[in-house]
């Protein structure tokens, strides 16, 4: 069973509570009639009752919403109350629902006066009748109607503030519901922006592991095939087959070594050269290599504490030292090349330096879909781990690539 609320208990009380009264008033004025009333009056009593039946069946008791209908039931109601306590004064058991209901069916100017014409109809029955027979009875009158006028005022500041808190809860419920209203709004929004979201998310994720893979298949099959080309071009060219059988067995090691790199990239592996080895002895490889495939005097430079580095970070730069040492032997003629790697704290740089014929950097044409990443793919792997590439040359001043990324320990 639900429990009732005081709201529903006083609405309750305001329909059903004056026939309870009246009935009770009608019961009691019935057994003193004979000291009270005139067979005449008692006649006169029965018809007011019939009457306050009526108008109590007809209109029941107006809800607060209807103004006018509860101003006209309130002041036809306290007019028979009245008039049955001049009759009667034990009828003023049920004039007293004036009291209850006064600030709930007058506006705020008028309920002071119902109230006040409630507070007279006791202060008559409780002081013995109305009219009062005697200057005592004159005395006592006024000093009960001072008391219920008082009464009158308590009740009256007490549905003042009993209307201050049903206004202000109106207004929390009201706010409550505009608060939730923009809540179901907002949470409708952010679905919205979840979906939306995921999808650059999911289209991010693709488009990172497109750059990623492009970028390894350029360090790793364009720079091995450009390679081979290079040792079968030197077979076709030399007269000696003891030449041509090594650099064949070049372009055969370039050919596995190329392919195991391929397959390590699809599946997102390290290198090759730091899979049993540190940063450092893997750069010593590729530059040894490096050096001995393209002729070209290299040097290779370790500053700083050695420290052991993040998988990632180790494969970028070596990444970079690949890319920068193809760009020399394509584009540079330079007879020397030093590359320097430099733990400095919490980072380390990779420097590659040539002799070459150098460039303007500025100058530099975009990357076009047959060209290689160059440049732009190594600023990239450095951006990915919050590094930076920087590029210093100048036409016959030879060229410098500096890679700065922050140091990120192993595990």
């Amino acid at each position: 069973m639900t429990p009732t609320t005081v709201e529903e208990r006083w609405e309750r009380f305001f329909r059903w509570g004056p026939y309870g009264l009246l009935a009770l008033a009608t019961a009691i004025g019935a057994v003193t009639a004979e000291f009270f009333m005139t067979r005449t009056e008692v006649y006169a009593a029965g018809a007011l009752v019939l009457a306050v039946l009526a108008l109590q069946a007809w209109r029941g008791t107006p809800a607060p919403g209807h103004p006018v209908g509860g101003q006209v039931h309130f002041a036809v109601r306290t007019v028979l109350a009245a008039v049955l306590t001049w009759l009667n004064p034990l009828f003023a058991i049920y004039a007293v629902i004036g009291y209850f209901d006064a600030g709930r069916l007058l506006p705020a100017r008028r309920a002071r006066l119902g109230l006040l014409a409630t507070a007279v109809t006791m202060a008559g029955s409780q002081s013995g009748g109305l009219p009062p027979a005697s200057a005592l009875q004159w005395a006592l009158f006024a000093a009960l109607l001072v008391l219920n006028v008082c009464l009158a005022l308590v009740f009256a500041h007490l549905g003042d503030k009993e209307a201050e808190r049903t206004a202000e809860r109106a207004a929390t419920i009201a706010a409550l519901e505009r608060a939730n209203a923009r809540l179901e709004q907002a949470l409708a929004e952010n679905e919205g922006l979840h979906a939306q979201l995921l999808v650059q998310a999911r289209e991010a994720g693709v488009a990172d592991e497109r750059r990623r893979l492009a970028a390894e298949i350029h360090d790793t099959l364009a720079q091995g095939l450009a390679g081979i080309v290079a040792q079968l071009q030197v077979v076709t060219a030399a007269p000696d087959p003891r030449v041509a059988r090594e650099h064949l067995e070049r372009a055969t090691a370039l050919a596995r070594h190329s392919l195991g790199e391929a397959r390590r990239s699809v599946h997102g592996l390290a290198p090759a050269a730091l899979e049993h080895a540190t940063l450092p002895d893997a750069l010593h490889r590729t530059v040894t290599d490096w050096s001995e495939r393209t002729g070209v005097a290299a040097r290779l430079t370790v500053t700083g504490t050695e420290e052991p580095l993040h998988d990632e970070v180790a494969a970028t730069l070596l990444r970079i030292a690949e890319e920068a040492l193809a760009n020399t032997a394509r584009h540079a003629g330079a007879s020397r090349t030093g590359v320097t790697l430099s733990y400095m704290g919490d980072e380390i740089t990779l420097d590659v330096r040539d002799d070459g014929r150098g460039f303007e950097p500025a100058a530099v044409p975009p990357r076009s879909r047959t060209g290689g990443f160059g440049l732009d793919g190594m600023r990239a792997r450095a951006a990915r781990l919050a590094g930076t590439l920087c590029v210093e040359s100048e036409p016959g001043g030879g060229t410098a690539v500096s890679a700065r990324v922050p140091l990120v320990p192993h595990g």
